[in-house]
């Protein structure tokens, strides 16, 4: 079984999700999108396989984004790939890939749909919110 995480170590929502797939006992592929990000092609499959628009996947925070008018709604899909392509950062993370799918994990509990092992043990994030109780399941 593999699990792949687009990786962001600056990003918590990134760690947060990173840490809830260790707590399945797997340890994922890791990529650092930042500094080897995927190919327009394979970003395009991993939108694809999301069922996500291209312009969902475009982190639309930082001053970059506004720098580069990213906003403007008349952006062609291939614009925005070329943004993310030139500027890696502007890919929205972390994306997992597991047997069951693909997910851009925001807020990083997405990542529940898609592992196919459970949880072992509780789990909270970096700022104390719980997310898995003791029973591995998760916490309403």
């Amino acid at each position: 079984m593999t699990i792949t995480i687009y990786h962001n170590t600056a990003c918590g929502t990134s760690r947060n999700t990173l840490a809830l797939i260790r707590n399945t006992g797997v340890e994922p592929v890791i990529i650092d999108y930042v500094k080897n990000p995927p190919t327009r092609e394979q970003l395009l499959d991993l939108i694809a396989r999301a069922g996500l628009s291209v312009r969902a996947v475009m982190r639309d925070k930082g001053a970059l984004y506004d720098e580069l008018g990213l906003a403007n709604p008349d952006l062609s899909d291939a614009a925005l790939l070329d943004a993310m392509q030139a500027h890696p950062i502007l890919i929205n993370r972390p994306i997992v890939v597991t047997e069951l799918g693909v997910r851009l994990c925001r807020p990083s509990e997405k990542v529940l749909e898609i592992l196919p092992l459970p949880q072992q043990g509780a789990f909270a994030k970096e700022d104390g919110q719980a997310v898995v109780g003791a029973d591995g399941k998760p916490v309403a």
